[in-house]
């Protein structure tokens, strides 16, 4: 009868012992790209686990399913990412070789950011020959805090739907983030007055939401066709545009060559700005914060 007792309160303790670690396990979250990392930590906090697929000197076009990727994918509870065919080349395969069905499109486990906001430079018509388009628009949202704001909500949403014993953590986290990041909006908008209806030239159609948010406007790309990489003939051609039709400044991101941009910057006598597009893009960059403060800082003092 002893021995009985004492094996029940064992197997009552293991039982507590699992439900315990079951309620305090972190979520699991891959994002494909830095900005979604930090956006799942500000609203996730110590409730997630949370690493990022590329990190912001990468070309999030083109990424290589290594193993240690494919592994972080197979022990994946959530797949955050843009979507709009931003990953084509390399989620599908990842996510197949990973094995991990619950983080495949359609699935709880798989996030797609861009389902979420307003969407820019939806074609009329898909034609491979114009270069790397995109059918459902560009996919580079997050260069406007707003789609940031939008898709916070619906990421909270989905981490209290996974994770249901913390739903009120991840409201809370969120409305806090809210709170915060409305007001810094209104700063980044106040501050950013004087760019209103400057005139920019872009290496890639990856600047679009970020001169649409603060009403600049794109006079020129870098490259002849998007994801075509800039030559010779080219570069000439819009150098000469740019003396008929003049820009204030010539941007990239900063996993694009400095080259051309810097080559017409010299020409045309205009600054080149290296735009963060992303977290971690260098030491200033640590949080979607600092992310615009620093972008909007590096606008206005090519501005001057």
């Amino acid at each position: 009868m002893n021995f009985n007792r004492k094996f029940v309160a064992a197997l009552a303790f293991g039982a507590a012992a699992l439900l315990s670690a079951s309620a305090h396990a972190e979520l699991n979250v891959l994002a494909c790209e830095p900005e979604w990392e930090a956006l799942t930590k500000e609203l996730g906090g110590d409730k997630v686990k949370v690493t990022s697929a590329t990190n912001a000197l990468q070309d999030p076009h083109r990424i290589e399913a290594r193993p240690s990727l494919i592994a972080r994918t197979r022990n994946a509870d959530l797949l955050v990412c843009t979507g709009l065919e931003l990953e084509a080349g390399w989620l599908p395969l990842l996510v197949q070789q990973s094995g991990n069905a619950k983080i495949a499109a359609g699935r709880p486990g798989y996030f797609e950011a861009g389902a979420f906001v307003p969407r820019l430079d939806v074609p009329a018509r898909v034609d491979r020959s114009e270069g790397d388009v995109h059918a459902a628009g560009n996919p580079h949202i997050q260069q406007n805090p707003r789609n940031i704001a939008l898709i916070a909500v619906a990421l909270a949403k989905r981490l209290a739907e996974l994770d249901p014993a913390n739903a009120a953590w991840y409201q809370s986290r969120q409305a806090d983030f809210a709170g915060r990041w409305n007001a810094a909006m209104l700063k980044w908008e106040k501050l950013a007055t004087p760019l209103r209806g400057v005139a920019v030239v872009e290496h890639h159609k990856n600047m679009e939401y970020l001169v649409n948010w603060l009403g600049m406007r794109v006079v020129g790309t870098l490259e002849a066709k998007p994801g075509v990489e800039p030559g010779a003939a080219h570069l000439g051609q819009l150098l000469a545009q740019l003396q008929r039709q003049p820009a204030k400044m010539a941007l990239r991101a900063g996993y694009q060559d400095a080259r051309p941009s810097q080559w017409l910057a010299e020409r045309a006598k205009i600054p080149a700005v290296l735009v963060p597009f992303t977290v971690g893009a260098d030491d200033k960059v640590t949080d979607l914060f600092s992310l615009f403060d620093v972008t909007v800082q590096r606008l206005l003092e090519a501005n001057k």
